[in-house]
């Protein structure tokens, strides 16, 4: 029997939360070496565990896989959360990219000068609520089915949730004019692995402090 995936980042979101959120969803438990001093990054580069000197990495099926896109993509195809045929994967290829672009634009909010903050917050939630989300809205509004592809859940399911609790994180009734996405979110909520995923004490991470966005920037160079 393999071994537990074992992922290769710093104690926090970052690239790494989509890999975590994806490997709960489907059940999976896994390991994680947290990357907390540029010795641990070196450590890594000099072994040659990083095929383009970057994390993240996740060790799975005997590969030390990097690129987030191509880990998203083999643990998504792995645990049946692809789509059954090229056109559905197409679709959830769109959404995905889709709630990547802004959950990116989220996630690096904490690392920009202070000066520029309030006005990419406001940036967030008018893309938010003006560009994004009303896709997701108007495709469950369409199909009248639970879940955007297929009528089954899929990534482009799991992403999205956990992109809908990072723009609540930024503006808690954000979802206010999206009544489908707010019975989305119950719904996807409640699927059991998510659940245990969302409760105190998982592997979840919580949102970027200064203290980690600080050591992150030590550790990185940036």
């Amino acid at each position: 029997m393999a071994g537990k995936p074992k992922l290769h980042y710093p104690n926090g979101r970052g690239r790494m939360e989509s890999i975590r959120w994806l490997l709960a969803a489907a059940g999976v438990e896994f390991e994680e070496q947290f990357i907390e001093a540029k010795e641990d990054l070196e450590k890594l580069r000099n072994g040659g565990d990083l095929l383009f000197q970057q994390v993240p990495m996740v060790e799975i099926d005997g590969m030390k896989m990097v690129q987030t896109r191509a880990i998203l993509n083999y643990i998504a195809a792995k645990y049946n959360l692809y789509g059954k045929d090229l056109k559905e994967r197409a679709w959830i290829d769109m959404y995905v990219e889709g709630t990547t672009d802004l959950g990116g634009m989220i996630m690096y909010l904490p690392f920009q000068p202070a000066e520029t903050k309030e006005k990419n917050l406001a940036l967030i939630i008018e893309r938010a609520t003006t560009r994004y989300f009303p896709v997701y809205e108007k495709a469950l509004k369409d199909h009248g089915h639970d879940y955007l592809v297929g009528n089954k859940l899929s990534w482009a399911d799991i992403h999205l949730l956990e992109v809908i609790l990072m723009a609540e994180e930024c503006k808690p009734d954000i979802l206010s004019a999206f009544p489908l996405l707010q019975a989305f979110k119950g719904r996807i909520s409640n699927i059991p692995t998510i659940k245990k995923f969302l409760q105190p004490g998982s592997q979840r991470k919580p949102p970027a402090t200064e203290k980690f966005v600080a050591d992150v920037k030590k550790t990185f160079n940036i």
